[in-house]
């Protein structure tokens, strides 16, 4: 029987996923992948890791599916975006990977959005340059590792990682290629870019771009014996998460703005002309022709899991020793807590914010008599008042009506529901846990003539989604906790520097 695979690598868990041609997940299997971060700000993870994690992964998946590897028809690689992932020039990793988490760049970035350089570069490219944004990070590892940056080879994403180990095939694909040196009108590379940032040095180490659907490669033998995958196999050029995942969503058009709630706050809608702002990043969409408006900062579900990660340990324990999820064990803790009054507010700036690297995540609010399930309703509202700060940043220049929401969080009816009353428009969840898994297997499948587009999606999505409107008087009463949200953060914005100045202090005597 036919099938595709999707590999979809996010920043701590990488994993493969085997779908039927007619999108039914088949197997899913994950590793988690290790975090380093050796100082504040940076945050890295190892190549060499990161691939033997994948291979196992895709190793287990194709064992779950009980199927022969050689039903695989197709594979896509799908990742995190932004970040940089450096091959010397025998195509070794260069040092470890930095994640679209670092902010080591902030001050560059600073600087650049202070001249004359920040509108040149939303002009040129269609994004102001961000601290997660290769064209930030080269421009800090030319000034502060520079042996490194002369032995620059390769400038590849997470996903152009993963797919080279496939294939031995260096590239990437248009959406990920758009993500610091493109001319946002010709969809092309742009020398002149690469000038602005003061990086010319590495204009010939950028990848060619295909399309996200094109064949570039196969599998080899090496990697063949090493994940059980077929020789040969097919491999096209994949995409960046944030599409991915709203293409597997249903919410890949125009009239729709698709909500991640992942690690990052995504928030995007497609349009067939370039639309250039400040408050979003004007990208290349899968087709020529076509841009993915995302307006994103990474400040969602990551902040969810951290709370998970460090205050809830002994249940987590507890609950995978009884095999049970945590978030079924913490469900009536967050319901209880959305049906009773809370002053608690929580800013979810753990690793960004809409307000700059400088913010700092922050409860407001809390008192003695809060408990646990106070807090995470508190940290889920931040999260959905974080994207409610993109979404209508979008709507600013976008027709749209209506929400597709995927990640974790929208397992979640209450979440679901919460974000439909945040928002105030309907929103509609998939049923399907790995979105942009198959957002990746709809290229793989359109590769190789499966499909005759990636947008044409086997599945009848009006059958596995379901729309939850809003209600107006819970819509009401979060407009006022979203403006005192807003209002906060606008009062801690002169703050936070100084709070960050903090970690570099040292007490004396």
């Amino acid at each position: 029987m036919p099938s595709l695979l999707g590999i979809d690598s996010g920043l701590t868990v990488t994993k493969a996923v085997v779908f039927d041609i007619d999108g039914t997940p088949l197997a899913v299997a994950r590793r988690r992948v290790t975090q380093f971060m050796p100082k504040a700000r940076h945050v890295e993870r190892d190549m060499d890791e990161l691939w033997s994690r994948t291979a196992d992964a895709i190793a287990e998946a194709i064992k779950l599916s009980n199927r022969p590897a050689s039903d695989i028809q197709a594979i896509a690689t799908t990742a995190h975006g932004d970040g940089i992932y450096l091959l010397d020039k025998a195509s070794k990793p260069l040092g470890r990977a930095i994640l679209s988490l670092d902010s080591r760049a902030g001050s560059i970035v600073e600087r650049w959005l202070k001249s004359p350089l920040a509108d040149e570069a939303l002009s040129l490219t269609g994004q102001l340059p961000h601290v997660s944004a290769p064209s930030a990070l080269l421009a800090w590892i030319k000034a502060n590792e520079p042996e490194r940056f002369g032995q620059i080879a390769h400038i590849l994403s997470c996903k152009d990682w993963l797919r080279f180990c496939l294939t031995d095939v260096i590239g990437t694909d248009r959406t990920e290629a758009s993500t610091s040196f493109t001319n946002v009108s010709t969809q092309d590379y742009s020398p002149d870019a690469l000038k602005l940032f003061g990086i010319p040095e590495v204009t010939g180490a950028l990848p060619p771009a295909s399309r996200s659907d094109e064949v570039v490669g196969y599998v080899t033998e090496a990697v063949a014996k090493q994940t059980g995958l077929a020789e040969g196999t097919p491999v096209v050029a994949g995409l960046h998460d944030v599409t991915a995942s709203a293409l597997g969503a249903g919410g890949y058009a125009s009239g729709v703005v698709a909500v991640i709630a992942g690690t990052y706050s995504i928030n995007e809608t497609l349009s067939s002309e370039p639309r250039v702002d400040g408050r979003w990043f004007c990208r290349n969409a899968i087709a020529p022709g076509q841009w993915n408006n995302m307006s994103i900062s990474p400040a969602s579900s990551a902040n969810y899991e951290w709370f998970l990660d460090k205050l809830c340990a002994s249940d987590i324990a507890s609950a995978e020793a009884a095999g049970r999820s945590i978030h079924a064990v913490l469900a009536p803790e967050i319901e209880a807590a959305f049906n009773r009054p809370s002053s608690a507010l929580f800013h979810p700036y753990l690793f960004g914010s809409p307000y700059g690297a400088e913010a700092s995540a922050s409860f407001f609010g809390l008192g003695g008599w809060h408990d646990r399930g106070d807090m995470l309703r508190a940290v889920l509202e931040g999260i959905a008042f974080n994207h409610k700060i993109h979404v209508d940043a979008l709507s600013d220049g976008f027709s749209f009506n209506q929400a597709r929401l995927a990640g974790g969080v929208s397992r979640n009816p209450i979440v679901v529901q919460m974000f439909a009353d945040v928002l105030g428009m309907p929103v509609t969840v998939t049923e399907i846990d790995e979105a942009a898994a198959w957002g990746a297997a709809l290229c793989a499948g359109t590769g190789i003539g499966v499909y005759s587009s990636p947008e044409n999606d086997p599945r009848d999505v009006g059958k596995i989604a379901r729309t939850y409107h809003p209600d107006s008087a819970r819509s009401a009463d979060y407009r006022n906790r979203y403006d005192l949200f807003r209002d906060i953060a606008e009062a801690m914005t002169p703050l936070w520097p100084r709070i960050g100045d903090l970690a570099t202090q040292h007490s004396q005597g």
